[in-house]
């Protein structure tokens, strides 16, 4: 039987209170058709549970949790205040026990309590990032941009974009609470924004907005302490002096053999292969995406098209992906979306 999947696109909401697209996927063409909107407010950021039942969504002042319907449509369970300003990313931990939330704004990691039926209940843990980074204009306090669970669900990995690290974070899977245990370093001005973990959980992947740069971790837990070794450092797109480009998304392909990135102001991507055993990137491609910031941008399931979301040109657009030949070719016209925030592609079960 063909399998058939959605896509769940988040935005900003501009006069208009619908902030999650559905669309179905045409696998074959590699085009999407509006199925359905949800009224949110400024949805930042989604994710979807590791059981495949919920989705989650920042919202203004703080989250909200759906159900996942047979066809893919969402029935809203709840909204849970995060006690703070809009967060920028959501995840859960792998027993969909607890949800976290990275604030941006105010450098708050807010932890939740996950419910047995997918809502959300009360707020667990809350930590602010504290300091002074050396950038006056944007990088001078903290701004936590995402949040991670190692996939053994002991550690939370927060990356603070102001302060140039990501904090390591020892996880009570009890009370709902962390506490630091290690921090890793990156290069000052640098910007980590986003990780990403390989499907065998050894390999933590960091992606750092200004110097467009990824850094590839090899991670293992020693005798109950973190332990991180930087194996790779590789460019996404070049910086010259002047430039305003700034690396945005990191994605996984569904068979986790790729690992693409897009760039702001090189308005790219770039889809490296993905070393198995080792954990090291090798680029494929790097090519144009027809529009301006693609602040995310994904792979099709089938590997064989690509959809950006570009938030500053307003639009999504499609092309199909040659792996084989390193190119990428426009498929189709764009989809009109006002500033596009994030895409989850989603499996609908079997009939």
């Amino acid at each position: 039987m063909e399998e058939k999947y959605v896509a769940y696109v988040s935005t900003y909401t501009q006069g208009d209170n619908h902030g999650i697209r559905i669309y179905d996927i045409d696998m074959e063409n590699g085009r999407f058709y509006e199925k359905d909107k949800v009224q949110i407010t400024n949805s930042s950021y989604v994710c979807i549970s590791h059981n495949r039942k919920f989705l989650y969504s920042i919202t203004d002042l703080g989250v909200e949790s759906y159900e996942i319907q047979r066809d893919g449509g969402l029935k809203l369970l709840n909204f849970a205040s995060i006690n703070g300003m809009r967060g920028c990313y959501v995840s859960t931990d792998y027993t969909d026990s607890f949800l976290f939330v990275a604030g941006y704004h105010d450098g708050k990691l807010t932890i939740l309590k996950l419910n047995e039926d997918g809502s959300i209940g009360a707020i667990t843990d809350e930590v602010y990032h504290k300091g002074l980074g050396i950038v006056v204009d944007r990088n001078f306090r903290p701004h936590i941009n995402c949040a991670r669970m190692t996939h053994d669900n002991k550690y939370l990995l927060v990356a603070d974009q102001g302060m140039d690290h990501i904090n390591v974070y020892r996880f009570d899977r009890t009370c709902g609470t962390v506490k630091l245990a290690d921090v890793l370093r990156s290069d000052l001005e640098s910007a980590p924004r986003h990780i990403k973990i390989s499907k065998d959980g050894q390999y933590i992947y960091i992606v750092h907005e200004w110097k467009c740069f990824i850094d590839v971790y090899h991670y293992e837990d020693k005798d109950g302490a973190p332990h991180f070794e930087k194996i790779q450092t590789i460019e996404t797109c070049p910086t010259p002096r002047g430039s305003n480009n700034a690396a945005s998304a990191l994605s996984f392909s569904a068979d986790y053999k790729y690992l693409l990135s897009s760039n702001a102001g090189d308005n790219s991507v770039v889809i490296y292969s993905v070393d198995e055993k080792t954990g090291l990137l090798t680029k494929v491609l790097r090519l144009p995406i027809s529009g301006e910031y693609p602040k995310d941008a994904d792979i099709f399931p089938n590997n064989k098209f690509i959809v950006s979301l570009n938030h500053e040109s307003n639009t999504l657009t499609f092309f199909h992906l040659d792996l084989e030949k390193k190119t990428l070719v426009m498929n189709g016209a764009p989809i009109k979306v006002d500033v596009p925030n994030c895409i989850v592609f989603y499996k609908l079960p079997q009939e």
